[in-house]
């Protein structure tokens, strides 16, 4: 008769450590192909456990495959084969020490979430949508979020757009997937020079060919694309340099795109943030919904952690979507698509962005301000500080950018240099990227102290 101690463990059914028990003695061979095991109700007795214990026990080794069930007669142990129990081995992983910068000027930030406004909304939307919430939606997102995001582009981006053209993903990187898939894999992409790099990687992860789209002091230059099938450009606030495309620029390049049969993918990401005008107008309200495809996210304006993205396609391109990738299904929560929907109908969106904009501004200038009261500011240039959260800030210096961000690191500043955004490399630009969308300002003073010891 089988005689185990059953300790029943947090979280584990007594019938499941039966199981693993008699388990454990047909894998070591306690017990014998061919022999035949108790019957339910002799070993619920012999145990101590009810007959339903041991039953589920017998059901789950039956399912498995090491026992046998015959009719009338009872269960037989099943010939095994008994490997040795795989060891675990831990995937192996890169260390990364954490340093604790003084001033990080590469981090993004989110600064004051509308927490109260956000939760509200959230409770409104479980009342009102309940059994709703668990339903799948279109494949395009949610029709009330799509019409907010058509509504909120027209008051304030003077964009007429059709809800029915609007795509929402989980983050533009999916978007830009799904791109590569719609466009095609045979198509050459061009990225601004200088550029985020990431952009380029995840053209390159998903097989594409991918040049770079040289730059003047106006933006892309349209003559410098030859053989390139698709452009991603980002025309109202470029980054890391902060251009913005003058509208003549933009005419040149929506020429380029409809005398070639081009497409362009227009990268709005922050142009809700500038501080000197409204934002300028998107090359989709100039192109007319023909060779433009507009993206946009809440991740800059609300949090990262919200991913929320959305992108615009031609009507026709929508088309050659839903038949050839609508078969894919929507990759953001209804309960998030319901409750940005409301924040963005009912005003709190444009009450945040304005809220913002004079946060960030502020900080900005406080900044600027500091800098220029250091005693080595004749140095210094500030360029491009009017739109975005960063601005260039070009030192006049002997050292090598390499040598530059080096020693600002070596006092606790974290920052990088324009040249290390240039794929194709570039002479040493000597200025840096200040990104001050994350930075501590309670550390500013000190960061500048140290700041004087290097210069």
């Amino acid at each position: 008769m089988l005689t185990y101690e059953l300790k029943k463990a947090p979280g584990v059914p007594l019938y499941e450590a039966l199981y693993r028990c008699i388990r454990a003695d047909i894998l070591s061979g306690k017990l014998a192909p061919g022999e035949k095991l108790p019957s339910k109700r002799a070993l619920a007795q012999n145990l101590e456990v009810s007959k339903i214990t041991v039953e589920g026990a017998y059901n789950q080794l039956l399912a498995e495959g090491y026992i046998r069930s015959q009719e009338k007669v009872g269960y037989f142990v099943e010939a095994v084969d008994r490997r040795p129990a795989p060891v675990p081995v831990p995937a192996p992983r890169a260390e990364k020490a954490e340093q604790a910068w003084l001033l990080d000027l590469t981090a993004n930030g989110a600064q004051q979430f509308p927490f109260s406004v956000w939760s509200r909304l959230q409770r409104e939307v479980m009342l009102d949508y309940g059994e709703t919430l668990l339903s799948p939606l279109h494949n395009q997102g949610a029709p009330e979020l799509r019409r907010a995001i058509a509504d909120h582009l027209a008051a304030f981006r003077g964009m007429h757009v059709d809800p029915e053209n609007i795509l929402i993903g989980a983050g533009t990187d999916f978007l830009y997937n799904l791109l590569i898939q719609l466009l095609g894999r045979d198509r050459v992409y061009a990225v601004e020079e200088p550029g985020y790099s990431k952009i380029r990687k995840i053209y390159a992860a998903g097989g594409v060919a991918c040049v770079s789209a040289p730059m003047d002091g106006l933006g892309v230059i349209p003559t410098g694309l030859p053989g390139a099938d698709v452009l991603h450009c980002s025309p109202s606030h470029h980054f890391p340099t902060g251009l913005v495309t003058p509208v003549s620029r933009r005419m040149e390049l929506l020429d380029w795109a409809k005398g070639a049969g081009k497409w362009i993918i227009e990268d709005d990401y922050d142009s809700e943030f500038r501080f000197d005008a409204h934002p300028v107008p998107a090359m989709l309200a100039l192109d007319g919904g023909e060779r433009v495809i507009y993206m946009n996210t809440f991740s800059k304006t609300l949090a990262p952690s919200i991913r929320i993205s959305y992108m615009i396609l031609p009507a026709a391109l929508m088309d050659q979507f839903q038949k050839q990738l609508g078969f894919y299904s929507c990759t953001v929560a209804s309960f998030e698509q319901y409750t940005l929907a409301r924040f963005l109908s009912r005003g709190y969106f444009e009450k945040h962005i304005n809220r913002m904009r004079k946060f960030y501004k502020s900080r900005r200038n406080r900044v600027i301000s500091l800098l220029e009261q250091s005693p080595h500011y004749h140095r210094l240039t500030i360029l491009e500080e009017d739109a975005g959260l960063h601005f260039l800030l070009k030192v006049d210096t002997d050292l090598s950018d390499q040598e530059l961000t080096a020693r600002l690191r070596s006092v606790g500043i974290r920052v990088k240099a324009l040249s290390g955004y240039y794929h194709d490399g570039t002479e040493d630009l000597h200025t840096l990227v200040v990104n001050y969308s994350g930075l501590r300002e309670e550390a500013l003073e000190t960061a500048l102290d140290r700041l004087k010891s290097i210069m």
